[in-house]
């Protein structure tokens, strides 16, 4: 019933201005509004909704990704734009932060301003 439909994704936030500045600023999503309860930018036509919260722990897991093709040179760009990629320890990555898949899928990890996990992806 839903799979032919848009989805909205849902980030949380403390801070919007903040949030702001990165996903707009550093993402390059384009801010449509702020509706007082949200940051409602566009990611390529999905609506994105950065919820303004008072207060929240940061799930352990990715909460939002993109899936993009030359993961390496993505990496490398937005690591240019100041973004961080996390290192785990239970699992080998390059020295960009990209892990590889036994599939050949890779993934490489980096955390908002609120500390939520999100990735960039490469699928075989």
């Amino acid at each position: 019933m839903l799979g032919s439909i848009n989805i909205v994704a849902f980030v949380p936030t403390r801070d919007s201005t903040q949030a702001r500045s990165f996903y707009e600023g550093v993402l390059g999503l384009r801010f449509i509004k702020d509706d007082g309860f949200a940051m409602v930018l566009d990611a390529n036509g999905i609506m994105v909704r950065v919820s303004k919260v008072p207060e929240f722990k940061p799930a352990q897991f990715t909460i939002l990704g993109w899936e993009v093709s030359g993961i390496e040179k993505v990496v490398t760009a937005l690591q240019e734009r100041g973004v961080h990629f996390e290192r785990f320890g239970f699992f080998e990555q390059d020295e960009l932060g990209i892990w590889t898949a036994p599939t050949g899928d890779k993934v490489a990890w980096f955390k908002d301003p609120d500390g939520n996990i999100l990735s960039v992806s490469q699928h075989v």
